[in-house]
C-alpha cells in the first residue's frame, strides 16, 4: 500500500490490472451463467412435453376398451414409458439445482411423486384390466398438469433469474470498471497531467533563462520527486547562472582593465624608449597610472650595481623625498603626490619582489606593495611580469646605449689618432728629417744652391701636410655632421665634381646601419684617395663611385675613363695606393687596382661588414624569481 501511495506508475498499473481483472471476472461469470443456462430451454420444452404426454396417456386409457387389447396395452405402455423416460431424462434433471431445498427441486420431487403415487398406479391398474373412472382420472390429470405447469413456471423463473443475475453482474462490473476508470483518470489528471504541465512550463522557463519558476509539487510519487529535483536544479542553475554572469562581468572588467593596463604599458614603452635617458620621468607616470588602475602601490625600483653587489633605489612612487642618487633635481616625478602611502606601517599590506633581469643578468628589483585584503590576481601578476620585462629592456638598452656611446667615442678617437698617424704624422716626420738635413747643411756652411732642393722639399712637404690636414678635417666634418655614409659620399662626389669639372656619379645600395663608424671612415677615405688620384693623374672626363652590398660582402668601386695605368700592377712605392691597400687589409678584405676594359682605371675593395649588435644574444629561458614578503621598503 505504501508503494502504491508513493508510485504513480504502480497506481496506473494497479488501475489497469483492476480493470483487466474485472473484465476477466465478468467474462468468466457470464460464461458460467451462460453455461448453467445452456439446458434450460431444453428442460422447459421437455417439461412442456410431459404435459402433452399426460393428456395422451389419459386419452389412451379412456379409449382402452374400444381397441384391441394387445394394441391398447402396447400403446399405453409406450406413452407411460415415454412419460417416465422424459421425467427422468438428464435434460430435465440437469436443469434442476443441486440444492435439495431449492423450490424447483422440491417441485420436481412432488411431480415425480404425483406420477409415481397417483397416476402411474391407475395406469398399471388399467393395464391389468381394471375399469378406469373418468372423473378421478381427470382430477389426477389436472393435478399432474398443474404440477407440470408449476415445474415449467419454476424452470422459466430459474432461467429468467439467471439472466437477471447475468445482467446484474454485468451492470455491477460495468459500474466497478467505471469507478476504477474515473479514479484512474482523476489520478492521471491531478498526479500526471498537471505535474507534467508544470514540468513543461519549468523547462520552457529554464530555456528562457528564467530560473525563478518552481513547480512546488507535493506528494511522494515519481513526478513529485522529479519536480522537487527540477526545482532544486533550477535553483542551483539560477545561482550558477548568476555566478557565471558575475564571473563574466568580472572577467570583462578584468579584461578591460588588462587592455587599459596594456595601453599604459604601450604608452610607457614609447616614453621609455623615446624619451631620452631619464628613466624616472619616463617610468614614474606609467607606474602611477598602473597603481590607480590595479589598486596597488606604492611601487619602488632599485637598480643592481654589479661592482659592489648592492641595490640602488632610483625610483619610488608616493615617496616622501627624492631618491638618494637622484641626478636631476628639476624633475619632480617622485614627488607629485604630497600624501605618501603608509600601508607598510599599518601592517595591512604585503610586498611582492620581482627581479628586473635580462636572461641571467640581474639589472634590478621591482618592489610592489598591495593590500592584504585584496591579493593580486593572476592577470595582475602577468601584467607586473610584463612591466618588469619592459623595465628590464629599457634599463638594459639604456646601459648598452651608454656603453656603445663610450665605445663609439673611443673608436672615433682611435680613428682620428690612426688617421693622423698614417697621414699627417708621417708627413711631419718627413719634414722633421728634412729640417735636420738642412741644419747639417747649414752647419757645414754649404752653398745656398746645395740647400735649395731641401727648401723645395720642405715647401712641398708643408703643402702636402696642409692638404692632408684639410682632407682629414673635411672627412671628419662629413662624418660628424652628415646623417650617414651615403650623405658623406654624396658631398664627396660633389666636391670632387667641382675639382674635376664634370659630375661624379654615385651608385649606393647598402642597408641602413650596416657599417660601424670605423668601417664608414675607411670606405670614405678610400673613395677620397681614389678620386684624388683621378684628379691628379687620370686626365679623365667621367668618373663613378659604386657602393653595393651583396652576398654578405660590401663592394666599393671607383672608376674613370682616363689614361689608366702602364700595366695592371700598381706602382710599388705609391703612397696613396699603399694606404688604400692597408685600409682594405684592416677591414679584412681585398684590394684591387687595374685598367678597365673600356679604358681608364678601376679601384675596388671588398670586405665583410662586422656590424656590432646593440643587444647581445641571451639565454632562451629568463630567470624570474618571485619573493613575496612583508618587509619595510626602506630595508
Amino acid at each position: 500500500m505504501r508503494l502504491l501511495q508513493r508510485s504513480l506508475v504502480a497506481r496506473i498499473i494497479a488501475s489497469l490490472l483492476a480493470i483487466s481483472a474485472m473484465a476477466l471476472v465478468s467474462i468468466a461469470v457470464t460464461m458460467g451463467v451462460a453455461g448453467s443456462s445452456q439446458g434450460d430451454a431444453a428442460a422447459i420444452n421437455l417439461a412442456g412435453s410431459l404435459r402433452m404426454n399426460s393428456y395422451q396417456l389419459v386419452a389412451a386409457l379412456q379409449r382402452y376398451d374400444r381397441a384391441p387389447a394387445a394394441e391398447r396395452r402396447a400403446r399405453v405402455e409406450a406413452i407411460a414409458g415415454r412419460f417416465a423416460e422424459r421425467l427422468d431424462s438428464p435434460e430435465l434433471t440437469g436443469a434442476l439445482p443441486e440444492a435439495d431445498d431449492h423450490q424447483l427441486q422440491a417441485q420436481y420431487r412432488r411431480l415425480k411423486a404425483h406420477w409415481q403415487d397417483q397416476l402411474a398406479p391407475r395406469v398399471i391398474a388399467a393395464l391389468d384390466g381394471q375399469a378406469v373412472a373418468i372423473a378421478p382420472l381427470n382430477r389426477e390429470l389436472e393435478g399432474l398438469v398443474d404440477e407440470i405447469d408449476r415445474l415449467v413456471t419454476l424452470l422459466e423463473q430459474n432461467s429468467e433469474a439467471k439472466i437477471r443475475l447475468l445482467s446484474a453482474l454485468q451492470i455491477l462490473f460495468l459500474a466497478l470498471t467505471a469507478v476504477v476508470v474515473a479514479i484512474a483518470l482523476y489520478d492521471i489528471r491531478y498526479n500526471l497531467v498537471r505535474p507534467l504541465h508544470q514540468l513543461v512550463v519549468l523547462a520552457r522557463e529554464a530555456g528562457r533563462r528564467n530560473f525563478g519558476y518552481r513547480t512546488r509539487l507535493a506528494g511522494s510519487d515519481e513526478l513529485a520527486l522529479l519536480g522537487r529535483t527540477l526545482d532544486t536544479m533550477a535553483a542551483e542553475l539560477g545561482a550558477s547562472y548568476a555566478e557565471l554572469e558575475e564571473r563574466v562581468s568580472r572577467k570583462q572588467q578584468e579584461l578591460a582593465r588588462s587592455n587599459e593596463a596594456m595601453q599604459i604599458l604601450h604608452d610607457g614603452s614609447r616614453a621609455l624608449y623615446g624619451g631620452g635617458n631619464d628613466l624616472c620621468a619616463s617610468a614614474a607616470p606609467m607606474l602611477r597610472r598602473l597603481e590607480d588602475l590595479l589598486g596597488i602601490g606604492p611601487i619602488g625600483l632599485s637598480l643592481h650595481d654589479p661592482f659592489d653587489q648592492r641595490e640602488v633605489p632610483i625610483l619610488a612612487t608616493h615617496s616622501r623625498s627624492r631618491p638618494t642618487y637622484c641626478r636631476d633635481h628639476d624633475c619632480h616625478a617622485c614627488l607629485i603626490d604630497p600624501q605618501p602611502l603608509e600601508l607598510s606601517e599599518r601592517g595591512d599590506a604585503e610586498c611582492l619582489l620581482l627581479p628586473v633581469s635580462v636572461g641571467e643578468t640581474l639589472l634590478g628589483t621591482l618592489e610592489v606593495w598591495y593590500p592584504t585584503a585584496a591579493p593580486l590576481t593572476d592577470s595582475t601578476r602577468r601584467l607586473l611580469y610584463a612591466l618588469t620585462d619592459q623595465l628590464a629592456t629599457a634599463v638594459y638598452l639604456q646601459r648598452r646605449i651608454e656603453e656603445e656611446q663610450q665605445v663609439t667615442l673611443m673608436n672615433e678617437r682611435t680613428i682620428i689618432a690612426r688617421e693622423l698617424h698614417d697621414s699627417l704624422a708621417q708627413s711631419l716626420s718627413y719634414l722633421k728629417m728634412q729640417v735636420a738635413r738642412l741644419e747639417r747643411m747649414q752647419a757645414k756652411q754649404m752653398p745656398r744652391e746645395t740647400q735649395a732642393p731641401v727648401f723645395d722639399e720642405l715647401r712641398g712637404g708643408l703643402d702636402s701636410a696642409y692638404r692632408q690636414l684639410r682632407e682629414l678635417l673635411t672627412t671628419f666634418r662629413l662624418r660628424l655632421d652628415g646623417p650617414g655614409l651615403q650623405s658623406a659620399l654624396r658631398e664627396t662626389t660633389l666636391e670632387f665634381g667641382e675639382r674635376l669639372g664634370f659630375p661624379v656619379e654615385l651608385f649606393f645600395d647598402v642597408p641602413p646601419h650596416l657599417l660601424n663608424p670605423n668601417e664608414e671612415i675607411h670606405v670614405l677615405q678610400v673613395v677620397r684617395e681614389a678620386l684624388a688620384n683621378v684628379h691628379k693623374h687620370a686626365q679623365a672626363h667621367w668618373a663613378a663611385v659604386t657602393v653595393r652590398f651583396a652576398q654578405a660582402r660590401l663592394g666599393v668601386m671607383i672608376e674613370d675613363d682616363g689614361i689608366g695605368l702602364e700595366d695592371d700592377r700598381s706602382p710599388p712605392m705609391h703612397y696613396g695606393l699603399v694606404i688604400m691597400r692597408d685600409r682594405a687589409e684592416t677591414l679584412g678584405g681585398e684590394f684591387e687596382v687595374r685598367n678597365r676594359d673600356a679604358g681608364g682605371t678601376l679601384v675596388a675593395i671588398t670586405f665583410p661588414p662586422q656590424t656590432a649588435r646593440l643587444i647581445a644574444q641571451q639565454p632562451a629561458e629568463p630567470a624570474l624569481h618571485l619573493q613575496p614578503a612583508n618587509r619595510d621598503p626602506a630595508g
